[in-house]
């Protein structure tokens, strides 16, 4: 009797939801363009900042963006340099507490490697 009265809903291909009184941010259509001139357009909120580049999404070369079809003029000390991951280790620890935690590392391996050396003598011993 249950199966009867399912018949005909289409349980989880529709959605009953409606828009009805839902209220949209603002947004706004910004263009970048690449070296190679594929256009990437990208919609952000009104309220955000937008970013003066992009990566295009056809070759992964860095797009600027554009402002009424010219290149957005933007101040290169905006630009963070990328730091490697070195540099930012060093940020955390001094080289000398680095060189510490890299022996105690060390230590713990070779003493790894050498048991299982052991056992697998020991497994071999046993055949």
């Amino acid at each position: 009797m249950a199966q009867q009265t399912m018949r005909g809903m289409r349980l989880g291909s529709q959605s009953y939801e409606n828009e009805v009184g839902v209220v949209f941010s603002a947004r706004n259509k910004h263009s970048y363009v690449c070296p190679k001139s594929h256009l990437t357009e990208m919609v952000f909120s009104a309220d955000a900042e937008v970013p003066n580049t992009w990566t295009c999404k056809q070759c992964s070369a860095v797009a600027i963006l554009q402002a009424d079809g010219q290149d957005v003029i933007f101040d290169a000390a905006e630009d963070k340099i990328p730091r490697s991951h070195w540099e930012m280790l060093l940020e955390r620890r001094t080289r000398e507490e680095l060189e510490e935690i890299l022996e105690e590392r060390l230590v713990e391996v070779r003493a790894r490697r050498i048991r299982a050396e052991e056992a697998a003598a020991a497994k071999l011993a046993a055949i």
